[in-house]
């Protein structure tokens, strides 16, 4: 005597299909976390006004990089990571060498891309050369004298013979240290995209 079983529905197939669903969910759900998170990072780094060029530096991966993963996870990281993280955390920052900090004035201009100028590159590009100003109640100033503001508020050499125009333009705040204040929270939307995964999960186990 011959016994057949057939086991209908076949379970070892649905297991696998099961197992499949699951991979494809897990790694669509953490492509999306993850640029939902770069685009919430990023949408508060302009927010707080520290421009695009910084919010730009927000990167993400999804791993693995190729198929799909029970254990897919997502990678959010910037290219400027020591500059983020002083507006995460609100850092005080000191001359490496305990000299003074040179803030640059409106009056300083920028350099190329729009970069701020140091005090010796101020010089070489505008031609003119700093003083040092002493203030005991207040920031002292490194100032240029016989300098003109041009139409774009920058203090540029004047070429005035007569003296026309010209003036001693503040340049530099010498400060012994600044403190940055904590304009970003990168950890609350971390946590808010975080707790959206399950649910992102669910949604897409198809």
């Amino acid at each position: 005597m011959k016994l057949k079983l057939d086991v209908d529905p076949d379970l070892a197939g649905m297991l696998r299909a099961e197992v499949l669903a699951g991979e494809r969910a897990v790694t669509a759900a953490m492509r999306e976390a993850g640029s939902d998170l770069k685009n919430d990072w990023r949408g508060q780094i302009t927010g707080a006004g520290l421009g695009q060029r910084l919010a730009r530096t927000i990167r993400n991966k999804t791993y693995p990089e190729r198929g799909e993963s029970l254990d897919a996870a997502a990678f959010i990281w910037s290219r400027a990571p020591k500059i983020i993280h002083a507006h995460d955390r609100g850092l005080l920052i000191r001359s490496k060498h305990g000299f003074y900090l040179a803030i640059p004035t409106e009056a300083a201009g920028k350099g190329r891309g729009g970069a701020r100028l140091t005090p010796l590159e101020w010089e070489r590009r505008r031609g003119l050369k700093l003083r040092f100003i002493y203030r005991r109640n207040g920031p002292s100033l490194l100032v240029a004298e016989k300098a003109r503001i041009n139409a774009r508020g920058t203090a540029v050499a004047s070429r005035a013979k007569t003296g026309r125009g010209q003036v001693t333009a503040p340049i530099f705040l010498l400060v012994p240290q600044v403190k940055l204040r904590k304009r970003l929270d990168l950890a609350r939307d971390a946590e808010k995209v975080a707790g959206r995964v399950p649910g992102l999960i669910v949604e897409k186990w198809v």
